[in-house]
């Protein structure tokens, strides 16, 4: 009677098995058609910024990131991983960053993240489920060092779509100081600003699955300086032109830049084309004013707390250095629009 009583419930746990885990298993099995994307912003930069465990600057870097926001569409709330397809097999390749945008106009919250090599992708869990139909923003860099060196500098880049995508949009950021740029196809939209740097972008509607964008860019360019060096050294120039961000000096960009044809409004990241535009141009002049204004505010600061102890001075330069390497990972979020100006005005003044 007991070894009946077994059999029985041994075979009642096999049914049960067999019907529960296959359904499980399709749960967190990740279908990219059944994701498509609402919205796609790449940003194609070279020579813009360098990781910290870069071999040698004799290397120039590429520098991609991926804004997307997808939506749920396969029926039921989703708990798997996303997975979205990167150039892993490329020289160099080295994932810099995953995070999610958990809230509207604030910054991003990194993920842990898997590559796949072999299969050409990067994967990482969301904190949360992705609810059926509702909306999830993410962004994802990378590196390669897939820009080949000769008499110009030139590299190439594929899109590679694996869902639909409702709106994407192209950016290419021209290094600073950059000659003879060449982009196959040609941009339909530029910009081109007093300080010489240039944005050439592309948009998309109604993109297919497999519909994948290939893309060349040769340019001449002397030296290794990153775009970002180059902005942290800059200064502002001294004439009643550029007296401030939000006033003539933005608006001279604006009305003597080449805008070949209506630029896109992109709403991934927070940011838009001529957002980008503005920052790219109008950052020197709002630098040179906050760091003349941080000065002025810490020595006000300083003479308010002079029965503080002072600080040895190995703390201070350790203060400093970690200040640096903070301010500047603010204006490469600035600069690639996964922070706003108000936010990064916020965050700056904690670093004062």
């Amino acid at each position: 009677m007991c070894k009946k009583k077994w059999l029985a419930l041994f075979v009642t746990a096999s049914f049960v098995s067999n019907f529960i885990l296959p359904k499980a298993s399709a749960e967190t099995a990740f279908q990219a058609e059944k994701f498509p994307m609402k919205e796609m912003q790449v940003q194609v930069m070279p020579e813009f910024d360098y990781p910290e465990d870069w071999e040698s600057k004799d290397v120039p870097s590429l520098l991609v990131g991926q804004y997307g926001t997808i939506t749920n569409k396969s029926g039921q709330d989703y708990d798997g991983k996303i997975e979205i397809s990167v150039p892993a097999g490329d020289k160099g390749f080295e994932a810099a960053l995953v995070a999610e945008f958990p809230e509207e106009n604030k910054p991003e919250v990194q993920r842990p993240f898997d590559v796949n090599k072999e299969k050409g992708i990067i994967s990482w869990k969301p904190a949360k489920p992705i609810k059926n139909n509702e909306a999830y923003k993410f962004v994802i860099e990378y590196y390669t060092k897939t820009i080949d060196v000769k008499d110009k500098k030139s590299f190439t880049y594929q899109l590679v779509n694996n869902a639909d995508i409702d709106l994407l949009d192209v950016v290419f950021y021209a290094p600073m100081n950059a000659k003879e740029i060449q982009l196959e196809p040609k941009a339909p939209n530029n910009s081109k600003n007093e300080y010489g740097e240039e944005l050439y972008y592309y948009q998309y509607k109604n993109v297919k699955a497999g519909e994948n964008m290939n893309y060349t860019f040769a340019y001449k360019k002397d030296g290794t300086e990153s775009t970002m060096e180059a902005i942290n050294k800059a200064q502002p120039p001294n004439d009643e032109n550029h007296t401030g961000v939000n006033g003539t000096a933005t608006d001279q960009v604006l009305n003597g830049g080449n805008d070949n044809s209506k630029r896109p409004i992109i709403g991934v990241g927070g940011a838009s084309i001529i957002g980008i535009a503005i920052i790219i141009a109008g950052l020197f002049v709002y630098l040179g004013m906050k760091g003349n204004t941080q000065s002025t505010h810490t020595a006000a600061k300083g003479s308010k707390h002079n029965k503080q102890q002072p600080k040895k001075p190995t703390e201070k330069r350790d203060n400093k250095a970690a200040n640096a390497e903070e301010k500047k990972e603010l204006r490469k979020k600035l600069l690639t629009g996964k922070i706003d100006q108000e936010m990064y005005e916020e965050e700056m003044k904690k670093l004062i």
